[in-house]
C-alpha cells in the first residue's frame, strides 16, 4: 500500500498534496467529465484497514451523505473505524457534488470505479473480490442504490484493468437513503445530481426503486420513523422492490430518531453507537463479511 501511495505522490504530486496523507485519485489522468483541476474536480478513495489479526477480508466503499452538495465526515471515517473494528476493510469515496457543479451521471461514474479499483487491487490490500459491498447513508445511500441497481460486469476488452472489473456490490448498507427522485424525494438531493427541471425520463432512471432486479445484491436498511428530512417510504419502496424480486433484505425502521444520526453521535464515541450497529454487524456475519 505504502508502495502504490508513494508512486502517486512522486508522478502526480499537485494531487496527491490537495487531499489527506493516504487518499488517492480514482483517476491519476483525471475523471472522465471533470470540469478542472481542482480538489473538487478529484475524486478520492481514502483506505482504513484492520488489524491483520482481526480482518475478515471483506471491505465496504463508504458513500457519505450530505445532499449531494457536501460530505459528512462522521458518515465516513467515523464507519471506517467501526468496520475496521469488526475486521472490515472501508474505502471512504469522496464523490464529485452537485455544489461542485456536477451531475448525474458524475457520481454514478465515481461509485462504480472505486468499486472497480478495490476489486482490481483485492490481492495487494488481502480482499476477497467477492466480498467487496457498499454503503451508504441519506444521499449517499441514494448513490449506493444506484449502483446496487445499475451495476455492469465491466468491459473485458478495456485498456484500463480496473475498467475490467465489475462494478456490482456483493451487498449494500443503506442508512436512511434516499431512493426516489419521485413523490417522497428529497428535493436538494434531487435537485444537486439531477438539476432544476430534470426530464420525466431522468426522474425514473434516478428512482432505483424501479430499476430493483433479481441481480440486485442482498441489502440492508434502516430508517427512522419521524425522520423529518428523508421520509420512511425511500426505504419502504426499496424494501418492497427487494421482496418482489426476491433479493435478501433486512430492513429496521427504529421509532425515534432524526435524520444523519450515523453510528449515534458526531463524535466517534462507541458508548453512544445505536441499536442499527448491532443489528447490521449480525447481518454482516450472516453475509460471511464479518466473524
Amino acid at each position: 500500500m505504502k508502495t502504490f501511495l508513494t508512486l502517486f505522490a512522486l508522478l502526480f504530486p499537485a494531487l496527491v498534496q490537495a487531499q489527506s496523507t493516504n487518499s488517492f485519485p480514482l483517476w491519476p489522468d483525471g475523471a472522465p467529465g471533470a470540469l478542472g483541476k481542482e480538489v473538487k474536480d478529484i475524486p478520492t478513495l481514502t483506505p482504513y484497514f484492520s488489524d491483520a489479526a482481526k480482518a475478515t477480508g471483506a471491505a465496504l466503499i463508504i458513500l457519505p451523505g450530505g445532499g449531494y452538495a457536501n460530505l459528512a465526515n462522521h458518515e465516513g471515517e467515523h464507519y471506517a473505524r467501526f468496520l475496521n473494528e469488526n475486521g472490515i476493510a472501508g474505502f471512504v469515496l469522496k464523490y464529485r457534488l452537485g455544489s461542485g457543479g456536477y451531475r448525474h451521471p458524475a457520481m454514478l461514474q465515481d461509485a462504480a470505479r472505486a468499486l472497480r479499483l478495490v476489486r482490481s487491487r483485492s490481492a495487494d490490500w488481502k480482499l476477497d473480490p467477492e466480498h467487496i459491498g457498499i454503503i451508504g447513508s441519506s444521499a449517499g445511500g441514494h448513490l449506493a442504490s444506484t449502483l446496487l441497481t445499475h451495476f455492469d460486469s465491466g468491459k473485458p476488452e478495456a485498456e484500463d484493468p480496473i475498467e475490467r472489473q465489475s462494478s456490482r456490490p456483493n451487498l449494500g448498507i443503506l442508512c436512511y437513503p434516499v431512493i426516489t427522485a419521485g413523490t417522497f424525494t428529497h428535493q436538494g438531493s434531487k435537485h444537486n445530481l439531477l438539476g432544476k427541471d430534470p426530464s420525466p425520463e431522468l426522474v425514473q432512471e434516478l428512482s432505483n426503486e424501479l430499476h430493483v432486479s433479481k441481480d440486485t445484491p442482498p441489502c440492508f436498511l434502516w430508517a427512522t420513523d419521524e425522520d423529518p428530512a428523508v421520509p420512511v417510504e425511500n426505504s419502504l419502496l426499496f424494501a418492497d422492490a427487494l421482496r418482489k424480486a426476491a433479493v435478501p433484505f433486512e430492513l429496521h425502521i427504529y421509532q425515534k430518531g432524526a435524520h444523519g444520526l450515523g453510528l449515534g453521535s458526531r463524535d466517534y464515541d462507541p458508548s453512544k453507537w445505536l441499536p442499527w450497529t448491532r443489528d447490521c454487524i449480525a447481518w454482516l456475519k450472516v453475509q460471511g463479511f464479518a466473524k
